[in-house]
């Protein structure tokens, strides 16, 4: 018992002991925590650019800086005993920032950098790598980085030097605001966007940015660490720092990068919504805007109905609901203004004995055969014709003028049924038409008389009913013939150079001193399947008149081009001339263009093709023809005025247009008038076009007498049939391949 008391003393004594010890070590410690917390105290003022989400942003719920640059710096400081105060830079970037006595520190910094005064500065320890990757927009092609032209956020401008030291020859454009980067970038003013690729995961989320798409690869990565001016005070808060960056775990970085980067961060605001939802919007407008639409316009439609009930009235033929002999008259003009060149015929129509009709068979009968006549000829007409009642049983009707099968089509359709009306319903009365023809001409489309056009097709209306055995006549047949042989030629030319009716033939232009052939003229001649060979004289002024020479034009030019590269290959080289009509030169129409292009495609040479254009062309439409011929010189073609001396002739012509050949119309020599003085004419015009320096042929060359005499005065390119009438290219090769080169 003894021993077991003086046990439990020693034990008692022993826990006394390190009681006091414990107590001594805890007066010792609370005085190092309490300046532990109060260096936790201590405030650190980092100064960042919000416009980096999810790097730095402004939270919209607590309004306060966060992202993931804020959570690793709070962390790092926190671990080196600070209390950080964030604080949105005002400055436009960093290097100016550094200047300001607002920030303790600054960030991100990949590097050091001087400020914008020239001041050096300290940087800490790497707190995460950054990649940066580029943007461009679809799937553009981009050069290489050295010459790559990059727009980035004009905050970034120290990234920008550490850029400019790894690519130097990379040229960087600063922008304002990221949209003004992309506008940039869809403008082509930069090849690609550059920042990054934590900043790209939510940028790019914006929905007018769907177009853009990440480079796969990495251009570059880049540190990010926190910075300030190199002093003693700077200094000591980098080390600081850097005792508490060194305290964060890749693990601790990588959770970080995750959550801010896995977040739906980006908030849609108004244009976003319009952007995403404009479809919907829009209908949902339409819809309304339809609503109010449909009920104005029901008052309208209401309102234009009764209008046109009264309109209708007035020209309108209440009985076959035609028009009156007033609407046909300002349909006519109407017609007439709209078609200027449609080849037109008005007759004049009446049933033969209709008196003799109502009187058989009653008003109410005649009245039914009206309205069937009436409604079975406006069937047959089309958009730009017009049918009219003109009082009782005459009718007058505008058409174009028609072909012999459209003509057979009219009579099936509407003269036999009229013909047999009576007859279909079993009674034995044919109905007897009178119609008088009346062919438009030229003058009736400038000058619009509706009422003399009626007169004209009365009088031959009358005629039919004088003579008994005919149903129809024409006031002016002559006129109906030409219109008839005009049509179809216009209506037939697009079949006509799609099957090959027409045809280039090339008039071959030679040297009457060495009898070389040195060019062709190409011509077109057009076989028609109907009307047989049509001289060029005959088509052509229809097509200017119609407008439709253009389409002719255009394939001979591609004929041309097609033949002279053909030749080349057969090593054949050698010009042709092809004509370009006043009508072809238009603003809307670049012909120095069109001809370039042609080349191109037929890979030859543009001195092959000499282009001429009327002399008469320039004097009616100077400006824009001496336009031409300089652009079409510029491009290397060689252009010559064409029929010089043919009666046209303005001297002053010669001053003002830059043309490479005169080609010399022989109408001086083959021309009525004193033959002596045509020749002295010609020898001073030749005199003047040598002094001038212009090139010089001459056409229409018929006799040996002729080509003599022009090359005693020193002319000696010509061309006519005393030489060689037009031919087809294949002619043209043999004659060429069999004719001696004196090149």
């Amino acid at each position: 018992m003894a021993v077991k008391a003086l046990k439990s003393k020693g034990i008692a004594k022993r826990l006394f002991a390190i009681i006091i010890c414990l107590s001594v070590l805890l007066s010792l410690t609370v005085p190092a925590y309490a300046e532990t917390a109060d260096n936790n105290e201590e405030t650190l003022i980092v100064g960042v650019p919000t416009d980096r989400c999810p790097i730095f942003y402004i939270d919209n719920e607590t309004n306060e800086i966060t992202g993931i640059g804020a959570d690793l710096m709070f962390t790092a400081a926190q671990e080196a005993g600070y209390k950080v105060v964030f604080q949105q830079i005002s400055e436009p970037s960093l290097k100016e920032a550094l200047d300001s006595d607002k920030y303790d520190v600054l960030m991100p910094f990949g590097s050091a950098i001087d400020s914008a005064s020239g001041k050096a500065t300290i940087v800490s320890e790497n707190l995460i790598q950054t990649p940066f990757t580029l943007v461009t927009e679809g799937k553009r092609e981009l050069p290489p980085f050295g010459s790559l032209k990059v727009g980035m956020l004009q905050s970034q401008k120290g990234v920008a030097e550490t850029i400019n030291n790894i690519y130097p020859g990379m040229v960087i454009v600063t922008f304002e605001t990221m949209d003004d980067c992309v506008k940039a970038l869809r403008a082509n003013e930069v090849d690609a966007l550059l920042h990054n690729s934590f900043v790209w995961s939510y940028v790019l989320q914006k929905p007018a940015y769907s177009d853009l798409i990440v480079q796969p690869s990495t251009m570059f990565t880049m540190d990010f660490r926190v910075g300030t001016t190199n002093t003693p005070e700077g200094a000591a808060i980098i080390s600081r720092l850097n005792t508490g960056i060194a305290q964060i775990s890749d693990t601790r970085r990588q959770a970080v990068t995750l959550d801010y980067t896995s977040r739906r961060l980006y908030k849609y605001d108004f244009y976003d919504f319009i952007y995403s939802y404009w479809l919907i919007i829009l209908l949902a407008f339409l819809l309304f805007l339809a609503i109010i639409i449909i009920a104005v316009e029901k008052i309208k439609v209401m309102n234009k109905r009764h209008n046109e009930d009264i309109q209708n009235l007035m020209t309108h033929d209440p009985l076959t609901g035609v028009l009156s002999m007033d609407g046909f008259r300002k349909r006519v003009e109407e017609l007439l203004r709209e078609n200027p060149k449609t080849p037109y015929f008005l007759s004049y129509n009446n049933i033969r004995d209709f008196k003799f009709i109502n009187d058989r068979f009653g008003r109410s009968e005649g009245d039914e055969l009206l309205k069937f006549w009436a409604q079975i000829s406006k069937e047959s007409l089309k958009e730009n014709e017009a049918i009219g009642r003109i009082t009782a049983d005459r009718f007058a009707v505008l058409r174009n003028i028609m072909s012999d099968e459209d003509m057979r089509s009219d009579e099936i359709n509407v003269i036999n049924p009229v013909r047999n009306y009576f007859i279909d319903r079993g009674m034995e009365n044919p109905v007897n038409l009178c119609s008088g023809i009346y062919v438009l001409t030229p003058n009736d489309h400038k000058n619009i008389d509706v009422d003399h056009m009626l007169d004209m097709a009365l009088i031959a209306e009358k005629r039919v009913r004088k003579n008994h055995d005919n149903n129809f006549a024409f006031y002016n047949p002559e006129q109906w013939e030409k219109g008839k042989r005009m049509a179809d030629i216009i209506y037939s030319l697009p079949s006509a150079i799609e099957s090959g009716d027409i045809q280039v033939y090339y008039q071959p232009q030679i040297n009457y001193e060495t009898k070389e052939i040195i060019g062709a003229e190409a011509l077109s001649r057009w076989n028609h399947k109907k009307l047989g060979v049509i001289s060029p004289s005959e088509f052509i002024p229809i097509l200017e008149d119609t407008g439709l020479v253009f389409d002719l034009d255009k394939y001979v030019w591609e004929t041309v081009c097609r033949d002279l590269s053909a030749l080349n290959e057969k090593g054949i080289n050698i010009a042709f001339s092809i004509n370009v009509s006043r009508l072809d030169i238009r603003e809307d129409r670049d012909i120095p263009e069109l001809f370039s292009n042609l080349i191109k495609k037929y890979n030859i040479s543009p001195d092959q093709l000499h282009i001429e254009i009327t002399e008469s062309a320039y004097v009616e439409d100077t400006e824009e023809l001496i336009n031409t011929t300089n652009k079409l010189r510029e491009y290397g073609f060689k252009v010559e005025m064409d029929d010089f001396g043919s009666g046209y002739s303005s001297l002053n012509m010669l001053k003002e247009v830059n043309v490479d050949r005169i080609k010399l119309d022989l109408n001086f020599l083959t021309s009525s008038g004193n033959e002596k003085k045509s020749e002295t004419i010609l020898s001073c015009v030749i005199q003047m076009v040598r002094e001038l320096e212009i090139e010089l042929i001459t056409e229409g060359v018929e006799t040996a007498e002729q080509a003599d005499f022009l090359q005693s005065k020193g002319a000696n390119a010509m061309q006519g049939y005393y030489f060689y009438k037009p031919m087809p290219i294949e002619d043209f090769e043999k004659l060429k391949e069999g004719t001696p080169d004196n090149d």
